[in-house]
């Protein structure tokens, strides 16, 4: 199905949303900065990661109250201080020389950390023992999971301010994955945050390079520092031809966590649980909104159907910005409610489709004194509308008259 992509962000901030599906984001404290360090110059698929990641983290800031810079000049490590940067991202390498010592003089007086993937990465731990064993507490690496893949990820802490708005399980982005020499469950400074879930495996497409079973921490955090690394950033390539073939930031779940640990990490505001999932059933003929036959794949109608307390007919709303939010899916929270093809015209269909930050994703829910609620698409205006009373028919949008038909009570 030919389709616009407006953007690839999931919007995140915090918006005032009114009663029934209630949305919750980000709470807003002061800005802060985020400088970010990368080479940019090994390995195609890492390369991929930061063309992709730069661009992502700048729009992020825009969205969520704070700045984004970008450098190659890692010697800036050297003499840096909280007051000029208040969280550090490594992208794609890890300090040398005397950027060392600047790095933990930094995190010691109180900097913040996020790391990304090969951030993490050395066969030499005792090389730089503090940043290896204390700082991580993970030591070497021992292997790798190839080819690159997406991995289903349990929750481990949901109390962190970067696990608040996650589900217990949830799909990341491909990605792949390394593990390590040193068992992070032993190391009381350690807490996980999230590691794979064994209805992964096998994880990896090569059965020489394949996880089969075990524990893999996949994002932790260190106590005794403001940081977290996330061990993702390597995105599948078609190596021959320079191509990407995945995403690191397709998944809109893995991108909420990351939102979070920014925030967390520069004191930027704590995010409130994810609400509820909702039900949402027309006034006018008493039909629920219904992903039809539970369907997970981009395209699955939207239609309205006799209601049956099944998860398909489960819905909530998160924040975008201005007052909308994404209408997320209970099955698949990656996917939420979508009008077609990016159309404005009346009887264009509602489907699911992958959150990539369109305006034709999003919903501005305004509800009356009767508790009763219209929808309204951001991108044109119109109304969600039910046609008819028949099972299976698919839910449309509308220029709004205020008719049954646009009025759903959500809870």
């Amino acid at each position: 199905m030919a389709r616009k992509l407006l953007t690839l962000l999931a919007l995140i901030g915090a918006t005032l949303f009114p009663v029934g599906i209630s949305a919750t984001g980000p709470a807003q404290a002061a800005p802060f900065k985020v400088l970010g360090f990368y080479y940019g110059t090994n390995d195609l698929a890492h390369i991929s990661f930061v063309k992709e990641a730069n661009p992502w983290l700048a729009r992020a800031a825009q969205e969520n109250g704070f700045t984004y810079e970008a450098t190659t000049d890692w010697n800036r490590l050297n003499t840096l201080t909280p007051s000029q940067a208040q969280v550090v991202i490594f992208l794609d390498d890890l300090p040398s020389g005397t950027q060392r010592a600047g790095f933990q003089r930094y995190m010691e007086a109180g900097g913040a950390w996020l790391g990304f993937h090969v951030s993490a990465f050395t066969q030499n731990a005792n090389e730089w023992s503090w940043y290896h064993n204390t700082f991580l507490g993970k030591g070497n690496f021992v292997n790798n999971t190839w080819g690159p893949t997406t991995a289903t990820l349990k929750v481990e802490t949901r109390s962190h301010p970067s696990t608040l708005r996650l589900p217990e399980k949830f799909t990341s982005s491909v990605s792949e994955w390394y593990s390590w020499s040193r068992d992070l469950r032993t190391n009381p400074d350690i807490q996980v945050l999230a590691s794979v879930d064994p209805s992964s495996f096998p994880l990896g497409t090569d059965p020489n390079q394949q996880w089969r079973s075990g524990y893999y921490p996949i994002m932790w955090t260190n106590k005794n520092y403001k940081m977290i690394y996330a061990n993702f950033g390597h995105n599948a390539m078609d190596y021959a031809n320079n191509r990407p073939l995945s995403s690191t930031f397709a998944s809109a779940t893995q991108n909420t966590f990351l939102i979070d640990s920014l925030l967390w990490l520069g004191g930027g505001g704590t995010p409130q649980p994810q609400p509820d999932w909702k039900t949402v059933t027309n006034r006018g003929n008493g039909k629920c909104v219904d992903a039809r036959s539970a369907g997970l794949a981009n395209g699955t109608v939207i239609q309205q159907y006799s209601c049956n307390g099944t998860t398909a007919q489960n819905f909530r709303a998160v924040a975008t910005t201005d007052g909308y939010s994404r209408l997320e899916y209970r099955n698949d929270p990656a996917k939420v409610l979508d009008v077609s093809d990016v159309s404005t015209a009346d009887g264009a269909g509602i489907h699911l489709w992958d959150y990539v930050g369109g305006a034709n994703q999003q919903w501005r829910v305004t509800t009356g004194t009767d508790g009763y609620s219209t929808l309204t698409a951001r991108h044109s205006g119109k109304c969600l509308s039910a046609v008819g009373s028949t099972d299976g028919v698919q839910l449309v949008q509308a220029t709004c008259t205020g008719s049954a038909a646009q009025s759903f009570r959500i809870g």
